[in-house]
């Protein structure tokens, strides 16, 4: 057993866990200071959680945590053990990060009245944000997790599993969302996807490949 924390501590980069951080860190600040504000939301787990939450009553804290842990689970058995760790530093930079972010009025409080501009806005955040994480070795969401796993073992490019899964989720999400709003949500899911995978191209990861056409 400390053979094995010795190994994983070999292995695990100082770098790719300030990336990890940082990059979490700012896609806190996208989802408070514009996310929060226009309603315009994101597919994958999250919106699989307010689905689940409308139709079946599921609190989001325990359908979000069920389905982040399978998507993480998933994530550790392909990936490896760092990708856990990398995982875990994005994750908690996350939570405290967006709790800070909190503590401070939104900076452009006309978003909410703006929503084609905070889709657009919002992607950037989003796809900037994960996009880092991803390229670090490590996934701040189950919904980030499930998309490397799944790059990992069919080679698909990596902005398309993001794409499908987002879109099948806003889709599921019309029998309780207006379609204007979901039109603003589809946006930015395909912008935050396309990002993603330009930025998988500019750096590929030593030990996960995202990318191929």
């Amino acid at each position: 057993m400390g053979k094995q924390l010795l190994l994983l501590f070999q292995q695990i980069r100082a770098r790719s866990c300030v990336i990890a951080l940082c990059s979490s860190a700012f896609l806190a600040f996208g989802l408070y200071q514009v996310h929060s504000l226009s309603g315009v939301t994101e597919g994958g787990v999250l919106g699989l959680t307010l689905l689940l939450e409308h139709w079946w009553g599921i609190s989001p804290s325990v359908s979000g945590g069920l389905l982040n842990l399978v998507c993480y689970a998933v994530g550790w058995k392909l990936l490896g053990q760092t990708f856990l760790v990398y995982s875990f530093v994005a994750t908690a930079g996350f939570s405290l990060s967006y709790h800070f972010w909190e503590c401070f009025e939104p900076f452009w409080p006309q978003l909410a009245d703006m929503p084609l501009a905070a889709a657009v806005i919002g992607a950037l955040f989003v796809g900037i944000g994960t996009g880092f994480c991803v390229r670090a070795g490590g996934a701040i969401s189950g919904d980030d997790a499930l998309a490397m796993s799944i790059a990992h073992v069919t080679r698909i490019n990596i902005k398309w599993i993001y794409l499908l899964s987002d879109i099948a989720v806003l889709m599921l999400s019309l029998s309780y969302i207006p379609v204007q709003r979901i039109a603003y949500s589809l946006l930015t899911v395909v912008l935050s996807g396309q990002i993603i995978g330009v930025m998988q191209k500019i750096h590929k990861p030593e030990k996960v490949d995202m990318c191929r056409d």
